[in-house]
């Protein structure tokens, strides 16, 4: 029959770390985190990659939580916004990049057709790539 904490007797009580298996699950997200946030750097790259040399981008900036990996999360994305892309291949674009990677979404947007407040937040947070 199993024990349990009322059952523990010295060393064992000693022994006994009821945030052990907590701190083990937080030490295995955090790892696939940081393998999420590395696989969102490369997409971004690769994406600006492509927009540049199949749609004429003349300048992809990442922004958003993949901006930083204290923002990252285990649900983030990846947010781009390219200039140059003509507007009659704006989503022929968006479908190319989307279609990178089925474990992390792109979005991809025309910062010449955004709001002014989200361009201002693309502007000033955002990162050349």
């Amino acid at each position: 029959m199993a024990k349990t904490a009322l059952d523990l007797k010295g060393d064992e009580w000693r022994a006994y770390d009821p945030g052990a298996a907590i701190r083990q699950r937080q030490a295995s997200a955090d790892a696939q985190v940081e393998e999420r946030w590395q696989q969102a750097q490369e997409l971004a790259r690769n994406a600006a990659q492509q927009l540049r040399r199949e749609f004429d981008a003349r300048r992809v900036v990442l922004f958003g939580s993949a901006t930083q990996r204290s923002s990252f999360t285990r649900w983030s994305d990846v947010d781009l916004a390219a200039w140059g892309v003509p507007p009659d291949r704006f989503y022929e674009a968006v479908a190319a990049v989307t279609s990178l990677s089925t474990e992390i979404a792109v979005d991809l947007v025309d910062p010449d057709q955004c709001p002014a407040t989200l361009r201002a937040v693309i502007e000033r947070e955002g990162i050349e790539l």
